[in-house]
Parts: structure tokens; sequence; C-alpha cells
């Protein structure tokens, strides 16, 4: 374990040039740039607002405002989006650069640590600029939201442990892209994202509590949303349950790293 630490302490120049480039390429390959950061997620947030803004609206507790129900949208995808492309992204991370594995001797563990520092610089830009669309909508910003500083590392760390599993998993077996995809989406629908919680039949709220992922939009939306700092004991559990994740997933790495440049 000491040893990927050093290296990533070593080559830790060559990551944050590659993060650097990463964002970079959006702005040079494509007309709108760094655009499609928030294209994507306002799409889904205007879909959504149009179809179920009438009918969840009156649902949110203490919100009266017109675009509360996209805000709150906005809020809940803030943390979803960083979560699945970072599972995403190290689900795919070694397939995607399995000629390089064979043929370049560097730490493997540079590439999904690339992979999570790219998706944590997209988030943070979209952070701030869905910040600057809440004040236009004239939904005032507070300094709770100094905790999205706290909320996107463990975030990260949650879905870096989840997807560097699967990712050493998925060079053996490679039925693994096909099925994440899918529970992704039950998981999108599992969690009060487009619905706020209190429309869940009381018999199954207690189970939402269960779910890391609520524990940590609902964090969201109270720091967006409410104005209010998340509860910071579940915060604090979930936190302490991705690093042991992520230990978790850098011993199977360590272990399995001879058998997969072999498997590639």
């Amino acid at each position: 374990m000491q040893g990927i630490f050093r290296s990533l302490w070593l080559y830790r120049f060559f990551i944050w040039t590659s993060i650097k480039n990463d964002f970079r390429a959006r702005f040079v390959r494509s007309k709108l740039g760094g655009l499609w950061v928030i294209l994507q997620p306002l799409s889904q947030v205007m879909i959504y607002a149009f179809i179920l803004s009438n009918l969840l609206s009156n649902r949110l507790p203490g919100i009266d405002s017109t675009y509360g129900y996209a805000v709150y949208l906005m809020a809940g995808l803030l943390a979803w989006n960083l979560f699945t492309e970072i599972v995403d992204r190290c689900l795919k991370i070694f397939i995607n650069n399995a000629n390089t594995l064979k043929k370049v001797n560097f730490p493997r563990i540079t590439l999904p640590v690339i992979a999570i520092g790219s998706a944590l610089v997209n988030n943070l830009a979209l952070f701030l600029v869905m910040n600057v669309i809440f004040l236009l909508l004239g939904h005032w910003v507070s300094g709770y939201l100094l905790y999205y500083f706290l909320l996107a590392p463990i975030v990260a760390a949650f879905a870096a442990g989840i997807g560097l599993l699967l990712g050493v998993i998925n060079v053996f077996v490679r039925d693994t892209e096909q099925v994440v995809p899918i529970v992704l989406q039950v998981l999108f629908w599992f969690t009060p994202i487009v619905y706020p919680a209190n429309v869940v039949p009381e018999a199954y709220q207690g189970l939402l509590g269960l779910s890391p992922l609520y524990v940590l939009v609902e964090a969201y939306h109270n720091i967006v949303l409410y104005h209010q700092p998340p509860h910071l004991m579940p915060i604090a559990v979930i936190a302490v349950m991705s690093a042991l994740l992520c230990g978790f997933a850098l011993v199977l790495f360590r272990k399995a790293g001879p058998d997969m440049v072999d498997a590639l």
C-alpha cells in the first residue's frame, strides 16, 4: 500500500498535467468546448422540470419559489453526476488504456487517479456555473455552499472505491461494463433526485436512510436549496465507509495487478 502512495507522489506532475490536459481538451476539440460540462445536466433539468414541475413543486417542504423544483433537481444532479462520472471512468479505465498498459511502464494506479481528478474539476465547473444560474433565477446563495468542498471529496471517494473495484473486475469479466449502467439507472430512480423523499410511502422511507447516495444527495439539497448545514454524523459514517471501500479496492487492485496486463 505504501508503494502505491509513493508512486502517486513521484508521478504527481504527470497526474496534474493529465487532468489539466483533459479539461483543456474540452475547449479545444469542439466549438462549444467546456459548455458540454453543463449542457447535459441542464438539459436533464429542463426536461424533468417541464414535465414534473407542476406535479412536484408543491411537495417540496418550505419552498414556494417558482424555480424551487429546478434548483432541487440541479442540486441532486450535481451530486449524482459526480458519482456516476467517476464510476463510469474507473469502470472503463483499464480497458480503454489496454495498449498503454501493455507497452508503457508506469504506475497503473495513476489512471484512476487522473479520472477522479478530471471528474472533480468538471464537477467544480458545473457547481460554479449552477450558482450563477441560481442567482439569475432569483435563488440566493448562502455560506452553506462551502460544505460542497467537504461533500464533493466524500462523494468522489465513495464512487472511486466502487469504480476501482468494478474496473478491476471488468478486466476479467467484460459483462460488468454492460451491467453497471443498468444498475446505475435503477439507483437513479430509487434515489430522491427527480422527486422529493416525502412522496415515498412511509413504509419505505426508512429504507432510504440506508442508502449512502440518499444521504449524500440530501446533503446537497440542504446546502443548496434549504440553506442548511448537512447532517454531519451520517456524512462522517459514509466518509469512513468510503475510506474502507477505497482501501479494499486498492488491495484488490494491487493483488490483481500482475494478472491484469495478461487479461488485457
